[in-house]
């Protein structure tokens, strides 16, 4: 049986706060979306996950969610729920059999979680994430307390909501539009639901305040994070030419550095770094140098790589720092960029990229101004 995942994210969040819509802000370093999607891509019972996003958000995904449209079928939705919903069923491979469509500002949903919804679907139509109501509800008028709400038998609905395929999208074709969620629409076409245990754990975020909450349940899961460092070294000799690319940024210079690529000898300390992180040796490896195709090569390309295997294994890069080797050219006039430009590749705040230079006090090889060398240091952290 083939399960698929919708992630609608085409909402604007505006509760929350913030420049841009809440799915595509930061969470301890990686995007809501992005948690909320590798959640679901890293289940063993999900076979495709299609990400609904707003038309004009094309640009902040790309940013907030670097690779990610690699991994997952992306769609544009539309400005209700229900609509976004429909373009996600429309969205889905041929072949599926049950589908679970989540909020994309729900980052924190557990595979635990995923399972009980999955598991509800073999005896219902379909089956749903909620937690009993507990508090006293009153009802309420112009800030006085009205009267009060029996809370027998209420919950307090979450996702991811789980169908059988087919049946919730004649229930999606059949409704007229304006559902609060996906249950109001199986409801409406007869379709009977289980209630399943949610997570309290397992919120959304709304409001600004819920961004805090989130990243202190983020960091008192903390013991069960995995963290890893790893650490890069690279020289390259000056050659002919007028500048040198350090760090993707090019700086006019009497001397250029020679290399079978780019010779960013900042860019490809960095990459190792992450290679040897995840354990996966080093830039020869992957981009071998007797391999012509990479003759000339923007490194852009070898870190963009190292840092989508380290999005794949499901790894956030928590900070980077990376230290140049050399008595000319200056570095600092142009640190700041070059940590702006390591950290878009990334796909991290520039805040978490540490770009800085040191000489060698005119000894060795950088001291007579033969080369360049480059020390990185990065952290991994499980997302």
């Amino acid at each position: 049986m083939t399960t698929a995942a919708i992630i609608v994210a085409a909402g604007r969040g505006t509760r929350a706060g913030g420049a841009i819509p809440k799915q595509f802000q930061p969470l301890l370093g990686t995007s809501v979306l992005q948690r909320s999607a590798d959640a679901m891509l890293s289940h063993p019972r999900i076979d495709t996950v299609v990400v609904v996003i707003h038309p004009q958000d094309a640009a902040l995904f790309a940013s907030a969610c670097p690779d990610l449209d690699r991994r997952v079928t992306l769609t544009t939705g539309a400005d209700s729920r229900d609509g976004s919903v429909r373009a996600g069923l429309a969205a889905l491979p041929e072949g599926c059999d049950r589908v679970l469509i989540h909020d994309g500002a729900r980052p924190l949903v557990s595979a635990a979680l995923i399972d009980a919804v999955l598991a509800g679907l073999a005896d219902h139509d379909g089956a749903a994430p909620a937690l009993a109501v507990t508090d006293a509800l009153w009802r309420g008028a112009g800030g006085r307390v009205t009267g009060m709400q029996p809370r027998d038998g209420l919950y307090r609905a979450q996702t991811p909501q789980g169908f059988h395929l087919n049946a919730i999208r004649a229930a999606h074709e059949a409704h007229p539009g304006g559902a609060a969620d996906d249950v109001e629409v199986a409801l409406a076409a007869g379709l009977d639901v289980a209630v399943v245990e949610g997570e309290e754990q397992n919120i959304k975020l709304t409001h600004p305040q819920d961004f805090d909450r989130a990243a202190r349940l983020l960091q008192k899961n903390g013991d069960n994070v995995d963290i890893r460092t790893g650490n890069g070294f690279d020289v390259h000799a000056f050659g002919d030419g007028d500048h040198v690319t350090l760090c993707g940024v090019q700086i006019p210079h009497a001397r250029g550095l020679k290399g079978h690529s780019d010779a960013d000898v900042g860019m490809h300390a960095l990459t190792d770094a992450l290679y040897g992180a995840l354990a996966l040796g080093d830039i020869g490896r992957h981009f071998p140098p007797s391999d012509p195709q990479w003759k000339g090569a923007d490194s852009r390309i070898f870190l963009d790589h190292a840092a989508a295997c380290a999005r794949d294994r499901g790894y956030a890069i928590s900070n980077a720092d990376v230290t140049l080797i050399c008595e000319q050219p200056k570095i600092g006039p142009h640190a700041v960029e070059m940590a702006a430009v390591l950290a878009g590749i990334c796909g991290i705040d520039a805040d978490r990229v540490s770009v800085k230079a040191t000489t060698s006090e005119r000894l060795g090889f950088t001291g007579r101004e033969e080369g360049i060398a480059a020390i990185a240091t990065v952290t991994l952290v499980s997302a």
